[in-house]
C-alpha cells in the first residue's frame, strides 16, 4: 500500500473517529440555507467602534448582508429558504482570529525521533490533532510555518474540503535554510542526515532559487526562510545570520515573481535587517532587533511577527527555563535558550513604541496548541491598547498574511467568527473563553451564553 493512500486512509478515519464535522457542516438538498446571527456588541472590523444589536447574515459560508436590529426571517423574504438563528444577543462577536505561526506537525513535547520511526499515516493524526486544538481556540485560519515532508498539504486540503474539521491552514512546507542551518537536520549521523533531506537545503544564489521553485511547486502558498541561526535546532552555531545578502535577495525576489509572500525566521540584528534590505514581507521573532532595526521595518513597509507568548511558556528567566518544560534540553541548545531570556517581551514593547506594523504570530509547538489567544494577553501586557492586541491577530494579520476574506466581519467576507461573555476590549482575557467558534458559515463551536 502506497505512502499516499495510507495518508488517505487515515484522514477519512481521522473523521470517523476522532472529531466529525458537526451537524451544520452537512450540505443540505432543497432549500436554501440562511443563517442569521443575533450580535449584542460585534466588533466588526476591529480599530472601528463596536456595532450594537445587529443581526449578521450569512449564507454559502460568507456574510451576506448585516441588519441593524434582530431581523426575524419573514424579514428577508425568502419563502425558499431554510433559516436558523444563533443568539448571542449578551455576547461580543469578532471575526475569528488569525496565528501567522503555528507548527501543527509538532508540540514542546513531541519525540523527533518519531519522523524516524512512524510513517506520515500516523503524523497526519498528531498534526491533525493539534489543528484541531487551534481551531476550539477561536483560530480560524493559521499559518504553518515548518513542516518536513507532505503531510501538512494533505491536512491542509483535507480541511478545505470539509472532510476534516480544522482551521484555514496557509502553508509553507519546510524551510528555505543554508546547509548546516536551523532548519537543516542536526543531531544524527550522516546517513540518517541524508536520509532525512527534504529538499529545501540552498547554498548560492542559483540553488536558492531552485529551493523556492522547488517548494512552490510541493505546493506551498508562503515562503519560510531561516535567515539566521535558532534555539531549538542542536547544533552549535548560534543565532547569527547565515544566509548571505545576494541569496537572501534571490530568495525574495524568487518568490515574489512566483506569487508568493516570503517571511524569515530572524534572530540577530544583522541576519534581521539583511532580510528587510532584500525584501522579505516580513520577520518571524526579531528576538535582537534594535532601534535601528525598528527604523528599517518601518521603511521597508515588513511586518513584525513577535512570537512573545512561548518565552512566558518556556520561562522568562534563565531560572525559570531550567525547571520548566525545556530543562531537557541538550546542552547545546539551552546555552542559547538561556541567551534569549525575556527578549521579545522587550523587543515586542520596543517596536510598538516606534510603531512597526505588528501581527500575531504564536510559534505554537514550541508552546502548546490551544494556547494560542495568550499571545493577545502578551500584547497587552507590553503596552498596547487590547483594541491595538485584537487588530494585531485580525486585520493585521490577514493583511501581513495576504488573506483577502478574512479578518473583518462585512459582506462578502468569509463567515469566520468567535463570540465570548466577556468585552475583551474591557478585559482581553474574555479571548479564552469563547461560547461561539464558526468557520466558513460552519459552527464548531456553541455553548451556552
Amino acid at each position: 500500500m502506497t505512502e499516499e493512500i495510507m495518508i488517505r486512509l487515515a484522514l477519512i478515519l481521522m473523521n470517523i473517529l476522532l472529531f466529525s464535522l458537526p451537524p451544520t457542516a452537512m450540505a443540505e438538498t432543497g432549500k436554501r440555507k440562511i443563517t442569521i446571527l443575533y450580535a449584542g456588541t460585534a466588533l466588526l472590523v476591529p480599530g472601528e467602534k463596536p456595532s450594537q444589536n445587529i443581526s449578521i447574515i450569512i449564507e454559502d459560508g460568507r456574510i451576506s448582508a448585516i441588519r441593524d436590529g434582530f431581523i426575524t426571517a419573514e424579514t428577508l423574504k425568502s419563502p425558499d429558504s431554510r433559516v436558523s438563528f444563533i443568539d448571542r444577543r449578551h455576547s461580543f462577536i469578532m471575526p475569528g482570529f488569525i496565528d501567522l505561526h503555528v507548527h501543527v506537525s509538532s508540540g514542546p513535547k513531541s519525540d523527533r525521533s518519531l519522523t524516524l520511526k512512524k510513517p506520515d499515516s500516523y503524523l497526519v493524526f498528531k498534526a491533525y490533532q493539534n489543528a484541531h486544538k487551534t481551531l476550539m481556540a477561536g483560530f480560524t485560519t493559521i499559518r504553518d510555518l515548518g513542516s518536513r515532508g507532505t503531510l501538512i498539504f494533505g491536512l491542509r486540503d483535507a480541511i478545505k474540503d470539509n472532510l476534516i474539521a480544522g482551521p484555514k491552514i496557509i502553508v509553507a512546507g519546510s524551510a528555505i535554510t543554508p546547509t548546516g542551518g536551523h532548519g537543516d537536520v542536526h543531531g544524527y549521523r550522516e546517513e540518517i542526515l541524508h536520509i532525512m533531506d527534504d529538499g529545501n537545503t540552498c547554498d548560492g544564489a542559483d540553488d536558492c532559487r531552485r529551493a523556492v521553485r522547488a517548494m512552490v511547486k510541493r505546493g506551498a502558498d508562503v515562503i519560510k526562510v531561516t535567515a539566521t541561526g535558532g534555539v531549538l535546532s542542536e547544533t552549535g552555531t548560534g543565532t547569527g545570520q547565515q544566509f548571505t545578502q545576494i541569496e537572501l535577495d534571490t530568495i525574495a525576489e524568487t518568490a515574489h515573481w512566483l506569487g508568493r509572500k516570503v517571511t524569515a525566521h530572524a534572530h540577530e540584528k544583522a541576519g534581521i535587517e539583511a532580510a528587510l534590505r532584500a525584501g522579505f514581507d516580513s520577520i518571524e521573532h526579531a528576538m535582537w532587533a534594535d532601534k535601528d532595526t525598528m527604523k528599517l521595518f518601518k521603511k521597508t513597509g515588513a511586518w513584525l511577527i513577535p512570537t512573545a507568548y512561548p518565552m512566558t511558556y518556556v520561562g522568562d528567566t534563565p531560572e525559570k527555563m531550567k525547571k520548566g518544560p525545556f530543562k531537557n534540553l541538550p546542552p547545546v541548545m539551552m546555552k542559547k535558550l538561556l541567551r534569549i531570556a525575556g527578549q521579545p517581551q522587550k523587543m515586542t514593547r520596543l517596536a510598538h513604541e516606534m510603531g512597526v506594523k505588528i501581527a500575531l504570530g504564536t510559534d505554537s509547538g514550541v508552546s502548546p496548541h490551544g494556547d494560542n489567544a495568550q499571545e493577545f494577553i502578551e500584547y497587552v501586557g507590553i503596552g498596547m491598547t487590547p483594541m491595538e492586541a485584537l487588530m494585531a491577530g485580525t486585520v493585521n494579520a490577514a493583511e501581513a498574511g495576504g488573506l483577502l476574506n478574512v479578518g473583518r466581519l462585512v459582506p462578502g467576507m468569509a463567515a469566520d467568527i468567535v463570540a465570548m461573555a466577556g468585552n475583551p476590549l474591557e478585559n482581553i482575557t474574555a479571548v479564552l473563553e469563547l461560547n461561539l467558534i464558526m468557520r466558513d458559515g460552519i459552527t464548531f463551536k456553541s455553548s451556552q451564553e
